[in-house]
């Protein structure tokens, strides 16, 4: 039995998700809805849910208002938005699942399965509900912490510290400046979404660069020297950018 709580202010919003649950997931389901936070944590008191649809954007109190007065979920939780990159950049960062709205079937299918494929540990949920929480609260996008969940299990450090990021195949590397090396088990193409707007310049289709950190670019502007001594490819495509970056310098 996959016991499963609604969180959504929108009646239709629920009514739809609902509907596509019942339709499309072949495990039984028990599902409970709340219109707002404060009837979500009265629900919460006689039921406990394996996994929570929680809307973003809610009146009164919005769905980080409701995590942050859960504190430590025993539950997972799929974030529902409609598109706020401020709201999918914070949820991002944390290594955490949400569906944009209006919600397509198929992703919510594959949500789903990932929540009962991979259901983590306590302790590494409420430390990745603990990291989304704090970079809420940190104004400065600088000093918000990422999690990444490698194979060794889920490392938390700051963008700021991210020299560069370079591609192996669906993998991405991740080179800091205290010399570790991650390896996240997301896509290139990923990370830069997550990371736009934080000072970062895709070089190459196995590249992307934090422009704090370049220090040198050859005289035909097809490799740049990064803080640690790598030496990056710029593909042919990726001069102008390149040369446009140096300019506004």
């Amino acid at each position: 039995m996959l016991r499963t709580l609604i969180i959504d202010d929108e009646s239709r919003a629920r009514n739809i998700l609902h509907h596509y649950l019942t339709e499309l997931i072949t495990q039984p389901l028990e599902i409970r809805e709340a219109e707002s936070a404060d009837m979500a944590l009265g629900i919460l008191k006689e039921y406990t849910p394996d996994l929570v649809f929680l809307d973003v954007e809610m009146p009164v109190k919005t769905g980080f208002d409701f995590l942050v007065a859960v504190q430590f979920p025993a539950f997972d939780i799929i974030f529902t938005t409609a598109f706020n990159q401020y709201a999918i950049q914070a949820i991002r960062f944390s290594a955490l699942d949400y569906l944009l709205k209006p919600i397509d079937p198929e992703e919510l299918k594959a949500a789903v399965q990932r929540h009962l494929d991979q259901r983590d540990s306590q302790r590494e949920k409420n430390a990745l509900y603990e990291n989304l929480v704090q970079n809420l609260e940190r104004k400065d996008p600088g000093e918000h912490k990422i999690a990444i969940k490698s194979t060794d299990g889920t490392h938390f450090f700051l963008v700021r510290d991210i020299i560069r990021l370079e591609a192996d195949s669906s993998y991405t590397h991740i080179f800091l400046t205290n010399g570790k090396r991650f390896t996240a088990s997301k896509t290139l193409k990923y990370m830069e979404e997550m990371l736009d707007g934080q000072g970062f310049l895709r070089t190459h289709k196995t590249h992307l660069i934090n422009t704090a950190y370049l220090r040198q670019v050859n005289a035909d502007h097809s490799i740049v020297t990064m803080s640690d001594g790598s030496a990056v490819e710029v593909a042919r495509r990726k001069k102008d950018e390149i040369k446009g970056y140096l300019k506004s310098q």
